[in-house]
């Protein structure tokens, strides 16, 4: 018997609301099958099972909002049979008591209603809209990112489906709840990235380096890449960055990891965590996994559907749970550079500026060239400032050898 526990989505998140259920008991799930939908105050979260095994019970009811560590549902073993609620109580009487045991009459009820099957992709705000208006989300056609079904789609299908209601100050009044709602989610939002990054400033001994890096090499061969793709293929400098990072990072593992018990994790893979801020205001970082190892144009795809997902509200748990070390870019913003604060249990953040044409020196020359900030944000504990100058540098060297990415 194993329990599938609601899992911790970031240092951000104390807590989540269950949105759906996507299986029932008697199930048969399989190791990264996504058994249920999760809200935070980021996103929707789309939890994905670790076992392969039989649903037995399921524990948490639609709507019920339970902290990180509680059971969600009982998995079985293959052959194993499900045991009842009382008998496992009995055998560990020290949870007996527990609050996520009590309503245990709506556990078997609630989730039997939920729809099974692949969640449509809905913002927050949307769900919340559509429900306090009545409006079915399956009569709804999404215009977000990936078809994805916004707050404007939501009251547009619930101005249609009440057009000939003699009220005409309905919509007013829905569009302010719906408005005071964004704006709740939002202090919500803001509220747990100020608390995760009042902790990492408290706890975390940061150092910060940064150094300029050269692009003109970088861009070239990236436009001799592009000319013949289409523009729905092309690379993006981002790409190359993150790639760099990842490759540095495997080199220099003690960027690449966690704080934990008060000692330094290395992390087995290099799944780098990507800062996207969201339309409505507020941050998520989820993770692309295995950047290191992928080729440029799997990893421009995961890119574009990662910042699609994250925008429309829709991403899964292991994105949210195991990035090794994140990159923050806010070239776009025209920021020279950023000094990020770590995400913890991570020990290190790399950002970048804006690009732009800078006079340079070059073998005693001085020349115009196209030139990016690049910064570290590191954990003293887990490193010291000579090993992140190597590492920003190892950055630098790769950047300047696109054939390597």
């Amino acid at each position: 018997m194993i329990e599938f526990t609601m899992p911790a989505l970031g240092a951000d998140m104390d807590e989540g609301t269950l949105d759906e259920w996507l299986v029932k008991p008697g199930d048969t799930v399989t190791r990264g099958q996504i058994l249920a939908v999760v809200e935070t105050t980021k996103a929707a979260v789309e939890i994905e099972c670790w076992h392969d095994g039989v649903v037995g019970e399921l524990l948490v009811p639609v709507g019920q909002t339970v902290a990180v560590g509680t059971p969600l549902a009982i998995l079985l073993e293959p052959g194993e049979k499900s045991q009842p609620r009382t008998a496992r109580a009995a055998a560990k009487p020290e949870t007996a008591a527990k609050p996520t045991a009590e309503p245990a009459p709506a556990m078997h009820t609630a989730p039997a209603a939920a729809p099974v099957g692949h969640r449509l992709w809905v913002s927050p705000v949307a769900r919340r809209t559509a429900a306090s208006l009545g409006v079915d989300l399956k009569t709804v056609t999404g215009t977000g990112p990936q078809g994805a079904i916004t707050l404007t789609d939501v009251e547009h299908a619930a101005a249609t489906k009440h057009h000939a209601a003699p009220k005409p100050a309905a919509k007013p009044a829905a569009s302010k709840s719906a408005a005071e709602k964004a704006a709740e989610r939002g202090a919500a939002m803001r509220a747990s990235i100020a608390a995760a990054m009042g902790r990492s400033k408290r706890e975390i001994p940061h150092y910060y380096l940064a150094g300029e890096i050269v692009l003109d090499t970088a861009l070239t061969w990236l436009t001799e890449q592009n000319a013949n793709r289409p523009i729905t293929e092309r690379l993006l400098p981002a790409v190359l960055q993150l790639k760099a990072v990842a490759l540095a990072a495997a080199r220099f593992g003690e960027f690449n990891g966690f704080w934990r018990d008060d000692a330094y994790e290395p992390a087995a893979g290099v799944h780098v965590g990507v800062a996207i801020s969201l339309r409505g205001g507020g941050l998520v970082a989820p993770a692309i996994h295995d950047v290191a190892e992928k080729k440029l144009d799997e990893l421009m795809a995961d890119l574009t559907d990662l910042v699609a997902r994250a925008r429309a509200g829709s991403l899964r748990s292991s994105e949210m749970s195991d990035p090794t070390i994140t990159v923050t870019n806010l070239g776009d913003k025209g920021v020279d550079a950023v000094f990020g604060v770590i995400y913890p249990p991570q020990v290190a953040l790399v950002g970048f500026g804006r690009p732009a044409q800078r006079v340079i020196v070059v073998d005693g020359g001085i020349r115009v060239a196209t030139t990016v900030q690049s910064s570290l944000s590191a954990d003293h504990r887990a490193s010291d400032g000579h090993r992140g100058a190597l590492f920003l540098a190892e950055i630098n060297r790769l950047l300047q050898q696109p054939g390597e990415l």
